[in-house]
């Protein structure tokens, strides 16, 4: 079954969260899809020291127990830090390796070593054909994420090469729908992004084949206190998921 991953980038507070994920329920309930909702307790690799971080993992965790046993949704969240992968691991179901950390080997053995599932996000500088070293790392039980390709010093772009690369590593693979449009050049200190790509580009990556969909979903993105430029809404992200499904039914799933 097609999994999808989704919620707010960042937990702000306790009532944006539960709304997110109320409405995320239900449109997983209605389209009969499995759905982990995803939200972090700390945004470490911000742009700007000035930026929002969020609440810190006591609070994060809090607020995302709450969020499984009152809406029965599986949990996944970032770590960036060792320390931090025993702790989550006790309240989440799949623990996220950022792109940015790809790389870091204690980071990502210590989360496989928690026995959940590891979620790697290809880092923008590595290359695809070498996704394998990263799941290797994990132990195999991992997901890799794709978030677009470095272009340049302030762009990214979509290569489908890579979705098609990184399934050679033998796990699930899944597209990051709003981190793959973000504009990390956009003037100030603050990502922008480009949201009208968003569904294009996520029927593009349904036609190429993969095992999952990832997308940053807040009750009013306008209002998000981070990734603002590239959020859906809840409304978005349902049509999202009706029409990467219709376009996997047009073909057989990729091997």
């Amino acid at each position: 079954m097609t999994r999808f991953v989704a919620g707010p980038c960042v937990i702000e507070d306790e009532a944006t969260t539960f709304t997110a994920a109320a409405a995320l329920a239900r449109i997983a309930a209605d389209a009969g899809i499995e759905l982990f909702f995803k939200a972090s307790f700390d945004k470490a690799n911000r742009s700007s020291l000035g930026a929002f971080r969020g609440p810190g993992l006591a609070e994060g965790l809090r607020i995302l127990a709450a969020v499984k046993e009152r809406f029965g949704l599986r949990l996944l969240t970032d770590v960036h830090e060792p320390a931090q992968c025993g702790p989550v691991a006790e309240v989440c179901d799949v623990l996220q390796i950022p792109a940015f950390l790809c790389r870091q080997t204690d980071l990502v053995v210590e989360a496989a070593a928690t026995g959940r599932v590891v979620n790697i996000k290809r880092g923008q500088f590595l290359d695809p054909r070498k996704a394998h070293l990263l799941v290797e790392k994990a132990g195999g039980r991992a997901w890799l994420t794709e978030r677009g390709t470095a272009f340049g010093h302030g762009d990214l772009v979509l290569d489908p090469r890579s979705l098609v690369w990184m399934r050679a590593a033998g796990v699930p693979v899944l597209y990051d729908c709003t981190h793959t449009v973000q504009w990390p050049g956009a003037p100030g200190a603050v990502t922008g992004g480009h949201r009208e790509l968003i569904l294009p580009l996520a029927r593009a990556a349904a036609a190429v084949g993969v095992d999952g969909y990832y997308a940053e979903v807040h009750p009013e993105p306008a209002t998000a206190r981070s990734d603002a430029a590239t959020q859906l809404t809840p409304a978005a992200f349902g049509e999202l998921v009706c029409q990467v499904l219709a376009v996997e039914g047009a073909h057989p799933r990729a091997t």
